[in-house]
């Protein structure tokens, strides 16, 4: 069974309609086979669009789009710091790049070269980080970003997003490819759980809300999203309606969805899969902090570097689960009550 949910009307006026899937299973094609096949799809109707790649054309997925569109690949080898400055060239004579690489070293090792190249000349460059967080695995320590959202959202008018599945992915693209300006895609690269059903419909810089409720708002990203569905599914074992918000655009944020949660539900949750420092709930905080002062608990990497192992194994080891998410929620919760008891004695 499906909820479908005719969401609002975006800028132009379109109807955004979202299917939510209740099976959270895993998605059958991975999000790199997504990711490819929407960009043949997208190059084949505009020859201005660029596939750019450093040495990692099979992992990434996009042998296929070479072998089919090979005037519109560029391989630069591994030099990721020059493929940026070669994509703002390719920017500034009216191409549109999407280059993509691991995160870490499209945000790391490229800073500099994304910042003055690409977003200080006002060029369009997609650039697509994969792997971002726990979802490297066995890639290890140094290939696991916790700081690429940090790092981007220094960049002035840089959009962060960060697609929850393969459905999102494939809407989200498409919506990038005709809108001006730097992006960075935070993209997984294999697994990644359904959240939404084929024909669901995003605008970049509005949040989701997945699920409903007045007790608690657990505003989540990317792997977290799908942990925090479960999460708030212990909650109502336990009495308490916690709504979800999807906040897939890290920059800009919906900062209407926040300021909306905080006033209904009185405590706010983030869940991410990134260093809590600088990442979607400091953003958060930061809407919080200045509009609507609420308590507020994050699920995140706790300032630690990455390590290798097995998603669940890396899940349990950094407190991302749906578990850790709850019991943050039950501290939140707790942490209102205290301010609500406060609020009377001084009335």
């Amino acid at each position: 069974m499906n909820l479908r949910v005719n969401y609002y009307k975006d800028r132009e006026g379109e109807i955004m309609n979202i299917i939510i899937s209740k099976s959270n299973e895993i998605e059958k094609t991975p999000m790199r086979d997504v990711y490819c096949q929407t960009m043949i799809d997208l190059a084949k109707q505009n020859r201005d669009i660029v596939v750019m790649d450093a040495d990692l054309m099979a992992a990434v997925g996009m042998s296929k789009f070479q072998k089919e569109l090979p005037d519109q690949t560029v391989n630069c080898g591994i030099q990721e710091a020059n493929m940026y400055g070669v994509a703002s060239g390719l920017s500034r004579m009216g191409k549109i790049p999407f280059a993509h690489t691991f995160a870490v070293f499209a945000t790391r090792r490229s800073c500099d070269q994304i910042f003055l190249s690409g977003a200080f000349s006002k060029m369009n460059v997609k650039i697509i980080g994969s792997d971002p967080g726990i979802t490297a695995t066995i890639n290890g320590g140094s290939h696991m970003p916790f700081e690429d959202i940090g790092i981007m959202r220094c960049i002035p008018e840089m959009t962060i997003i960060e697609p929850t599945d393969g459905v999102m992915l494939k809407d989200i693209i498409q919506k990038v490819a005709k809108e001006y300006g730097m992006h960075y895609i935070r993209l997984v690269r294999k697994v990644s759980k359904t959240v939404y059903e084929e024909g669901s419909s995003f605008e970049i810089g509005k949040a989701v809300q997945i699920r409903d409720g007045k007790d608690i708002t657990i505003i989540s990203s990317g792997y977290c999203v799908a942990e925090s569905i479960k999460a708030a599914k212990i909650l109502e074992g336990r009495g308490i309606a916690a709504r979800v918000l999807n906040m897939f655009t890290i920059k800009p944020i919906d900062k209407d969805a926040i300021i909306k949660a905080a006033d209904e539900t009185g405590a706010i949750v983030t869940a991410e899969n990134h260093n809590i420092i600088n990442g979607l709930g400091s953003a958060v905080a930061e809407v919080l902090g200045e509009n609507f002062p609420i308590p507020i608990e994050r699920i995140g990497i706790k300032d630690k570097f990455g390590e290798a192992g097995p998603l669940d194994y890396l899940a349990k080891r950094f407190e991302l689960t749906d578990h850790d998410i709850a019991e943050k929620c039950l501290k939140a919760i707790n942490r209102k009550k205290i301010v609500k008891e406060i609020e009377r004695g001084i009335a």
